[in-house]
């Protein structure tokens, strides 16, 4: 028997559409001039030791405005957006009281959790969280998720789903992908999603890089990594992609690049919205806390452009379901 409470909130997200991927964390500090990815992937995957160690007194967004960022998003007529609270460095955006790697002894002390979801609410637009089960700071990874570390997570997850107000959604990353993260074996994922409904009856757990609903409750392609969307499928599903050429986090070149055309955003949407998945479109604040100006531009260039799908009202016969 399907669960029509989590088919409803299935469908909500499906007519999204269109939202907004704020990838803004240590990398951002981290790797601005460098030409690796966005995190220490040889350090979980190769055995190699960490060479970017991250400092919180690093963390110093001099002129952090998350209302700068909710208005581009409304720009470009997202109606929903996702923020990385914790990406896999492991460093916090908010004051956790469970680790010293936090905001809380950063240069910028501001809890960028809040401040986000207080600008986006106000814009009207519906906002969630993002966090990283693999975390190479504590050292939760594929080799090592202990008990404690284990209650550790879920530590984490229950400020984030008690200390912010309603949570539509939370995207979790780096969870038994093939990227690296704790597996199943050893974290559950029956566990956690028992946790965050018993939390928030209504907030969906978006798994990154699941293609089937056993482990999430949307279907996770990352786009911008080569994973498409089956010509068969008919949601629910969620899609991400980035105007940049390579990374998700910013990086000092990013100001004066040439972004993906209007025409790209606008093919990716509809391609997307045709399999009732939503498109969520990466934006990457720079050093300061702003988005640059060639993407405030773009994004305003396609809201000038994007009409809304309609609505689905009717489901597939082919939706997937999850009891």
């Amino acid at each position: 028997m399907k669960n029509q409470h989590l088919v409803e909130r299935q469908k909500w997200f499906v007519n999204q559409r269109l939202g907004m991927f704020i990838h803004f964390n240590s990398a951002t500090f981290q790797f601005a001039d460098t030409e690796i990815m966005d995190w220490e992937f040889g350090h979980e995957n190769n055995d190699e030791p960490r060479k970017y160690v991250f400092n919180p007194k690093d963390w110093n967004p001099d002129k952090l405005d998350c209302s700068q960022w909710a208005k581009a998003a409304k720009s470009a007529g997202m109606t929903f957006a996702s923020f990385t609270a914790k990406h896999h460095e492991g460093f916090s955006l908010w004051p956790s009281q469970y680790t010293e790697h936090s905001v809380r002894n950063a240069s910028n002390t501001t809890d960028v959790v809040k401040e986000y979801l207080d600008a986006f609410r106000k814009e009207g637009i519906q906002a969630g969280l993002y966090f990283s089960m693999l975390d190479l700071h504590h050292q939760i990874n594929k080799n090592k998720c202990t008990p404690e570390d284990k209650q550790f997570i879920k530590n984490q997850i229950r400020e984030l789903l008690t200390g912010y107000g309603e949570i539509p959604f939370l995207i979790i990353d780096g969870w038994n992908a093939e990227w690296g993260g704790p597996y199943y074996k050893d974290l559950p994922f029956e566990e956690i999603d028992q946790l965050v409904k018993e939390l928030q009856p209504d907030c969906l757990l978006m798994n990154i890089g699941c293609d089937d609903l056993a482990h999430t409750d949307i279907v996770f392609y990352e786009n911008a990594h080569g994973q498409e969307i089956a010509d068969s499928f008919s949601g629910p599903g969620a899609s991400c992609n980035i105007l940049t050429n390579k990374t998700w986090f910013w990086r000092t070149t990013d100001p004066d690049m040439e972004l993906k055309s209007v025409e790209w955003v606008l093919d990716k949407i509809n391609d997307s919205s045709n399999h009732n998945v939503s498109f969520i479109l990466n934006g990457s604040p720079n050093q300061s806390g702003l988005l640059d100006d060639n993407m405030l531009a773009r994004y305003k260039e396609i809201g000038e452009r994007y009409q809304r799908p309609a609505d689905l009202e009717v489901l597939p016969e082919n939706w997937l379901y999850r009891a």
